[in-house]
């Protein structure tokens, strides 16, 4: 098991772990997953590993984007399509 690093070097981080997304964003592990499975949080993925690695502040803002659409009682199916129309 890895030492989890520091929040000033996750925040100073290109790329983070969805358990650091977690961390910064205050959104559940689940919620996170589920996102990523539906396409809607893009991330890289090195051959060596299976680390999922997520650009930092494109996927905070991204986070943002869809608790906001959330709030205002958007399905999956129409955030999914207004983020693809977003890209």
């Amino acid at each position: 098991m890895s030492r989890q690093r520091s929040i000033e070097v996750i925040l100073a981080s290109e790329y983070v772990s969805i358990g650091e997304l977690v961390r910064i964003t205050g959104t559940r592990y689940s919620t996170l997953k589920f996102y990523t499975e539906e396409g809607m949080l893009p991330f890289e993925q090195a051959e060596e590993n299976l680390t999922r690695r997520f650009h930092r502040e494109a996927t905070v803002k991204r986070i943002q984007r869809i608790k906001q659409m959330k709030a205002e009682g958007l399905s999956i199916p129409q955030m999914k399509e207004l983020l693809a129309k977003e890209r």
